[in-house]
């Protein structure tokens, strides 16, 4: 006997469940680069990808217009807001102090399990960097700067920081191309030495030189993309 919806013992998903599945999604899509700059996506494409209607997905990419994590490109399409210069400095200098301090907070509750878990993708990203795997590195970054921040025990500072985090992180894949990943996974052992120390003001000051350090080759990639 053939499966069908009839026969299985579900009931419908309420409608405001199905928009926060999607809304998480298509966060999770932006943060781990799923949608390249440059690149656009339509409401249908992504409501067939979902087996979803459009409307869930209109209105989550409404709200992510909103944070500034999307733009509308045209009626129906949206990409990844372009990031100038002086918006990447703008950007930098918030991130610097916002996910420092978390990173000093998280020095003081970091588990056990948390520092394994920075082993870890540390691990992974050194494996993704000697690949020059881009779409590798990118994911387990985020994790781990992510697994420090929610060791920091603050949800609003981790809203907050998951804000900036949608604004920046479409262009992180790019640093694959200037080399820079070498040199941030650097940072990224500083930072969890110094967690493992209990070295509050250590630690964020690796975070503020692995932040800085990005900045710095995206600023240069940048400028070379801009015309004269």
């Amino acid at each position: 006997m053939a499966v069908t919806s009839k026969t299985l013992p579900l009931r419908p998903v309420p409608r405001e469940t199905v928009q926060d599945h999607v809304y998480r999604q298509l966060k999770d899509l932006i943060l781990n680069g799923g949608i390249e700059p440059g690149r656009t996506v339509t409401i249908q494409s992504l409501a067939d990808a979902f087996g979803v209607s459009a409307m869930p997905v209109r209105e989550a990419l409404h709200r992510l217009v909103a944070e500034k994590a999307l733009t509308v490109v045209a009626g129906r399409s949206v990409g990844i807001p372009p990031l100038s210069v002086e918006r990447l400095e703008d950007l930098k200098r918030v991130r610097i102090e916002v996910e420092g301090v978390a990173t000093e907070w998280a020095a003081r509750s970091i588990s056990t399990a948390d520092l394994e878990r920075l082993d870890a993708l540390i691990a992974e990203m050194e494996a993704a960097h000697a690949e020059r795997d881009g779409r590798r590195y990118v994911p387990a970054n985020r994790e781990f700067h992510f697994t420090i921040y929610r060791a920091a025990g603050s949800e609003s500072m981790l809203s907050i920081i998951e804000s900036l985090w949608l604004r920046i992180g479409p262009y992180f894949d790019l640093l694959n191309s200037a080399g820079n990943l070498g040199a941030s996974n650097a940072e990224h052992r500083a930072i969890r030495d110094a967690l493992l120390r209990g070295d509050g003001p250590a630690a964020r000051a690796a975070l503020k030189a692995d932040i800085e350090g990005a900045a710095k080759a995206l600023t240069c990639i940048l400028k070379r993309q801009t015309p004269v």
